[in-house]
């Protein structure tokens, strides 16, 4: 009996698997599927159809509608928003995974509570700052505004991984003459390179397909990223769903070669900031 059951329950896991990867894929079947498609083809049969033809026209389209210049958009925000965070943060985590700083823990306490709080609560206060300092409707704005937001939450993670750094590996190098620019520099940024990938790869993520922000510090059409930009591409009565579901796709490289480029890091990244 307990060889039997040991037999099928490989058979049980790996079916229940396969069906919920088949779930989680037929989403993305069906948006790929679309965006191939003829306006026509979608009005006379509808999204669920089997498709009368395939066709490269939506994406032709989506690129007419200022799709390129939505993700060029993006990757302007998006690369000085993962550059900066990752430098700040590591520099905050070292300082505080190192270094004897008064009321750390509570600094690293409203950090955490910060990102707890919902976005919604913000929108209004960074909104009149932005419009305050000069930087509404610009991409400096929102570059700063999104910093600012994932600032602490990088932070917080990157002290719990650098805290389990040996503290006999940076000690040997002070005695070696390093200074703490040094250390921090030569030892610590290459021993924590598996976090901040992995964490630079969901900065990257969460960066590229933000919407909220977007939507309150951008007005001009032609500084929109990409998320923004698609959501502008539905009509009052009709929408062409291909064109949007080309749109979608192309958005969605960006973030695929980034995953595909550190995917390795990922499943060490689940465990970051686990030790204490």
């Amino acid at each position: 009996m307990r060889t039997a059951n040991a037999r099928l329950r490989p058979w049980l896991f790996h079916g229940g698997m396969g069906l919920l990867a088949a779930l989680w894929l037929l989403p993305l079947a069906l948006v790929l599927v679309t965006s191939l498609r003829t306006f026509d083809d979608l009005a006379a049969k509808g999204l669920a159809s089997l498709p009368a033809g395939l066709t490269l026209e939506p994406y032709g389209q989506a690129l007419a509608n200022g799709e390129l210049r939505a993700v060029g958009n993006s990757l302007l925000i998006t690369v000085p928003v993962v550059v900066a965070t990752l430098v700040l943060a590591s520099m905050a985590a070292y300082g505080l995974a190192r270094y004897r700083i008064p009321f750390r823990r509570t600094l690293l306490l409203l950090m955490l509570a910060g990102n707890l709080l919902p976005a919604q609560l913000l929108l209004i206060p960074v909104l009149k700052l932005t419009e305050r300092f000069g930087v509404f409707d610009s991409r400096i704005g929102m570059i700063v505004v999104l910093t600012a937001v994932g600032l602490g939450f990088y932070t917080f993670v990157l002290h719990g991984f650098m805290r389990g750094i040996p503290q006999e590996v940076t000690q040997a190098a002070r005695i070696d003459g390093a200074s703490a620019a040094g250390v921090y520099l030569r030892i610590v940024l290459p021993l924590t390179k598996p976090a901040m990938a992995a964490l630079g790869s969901l900065a990257f993520t969460w960066t590229f397909n933000d919407l909220l922000w977007a939507i309150t510090l951008l007005r001009d059409e032609t500084k929109l990223p990409v998320t923004p930009a698609i959501l502008g591409m539905q009509g009052q009565y009709f929408s062409s769903w291909n064109v949007i579901a080309a749109a979608t796709v192309v958005a969605a490289v960006p973030t695929v070669v980034v995953f595909l480029r550190f995917q390795r890091y990922f499943i060490s990244g689940l465990l970051i900031g686990s030790s204490r």
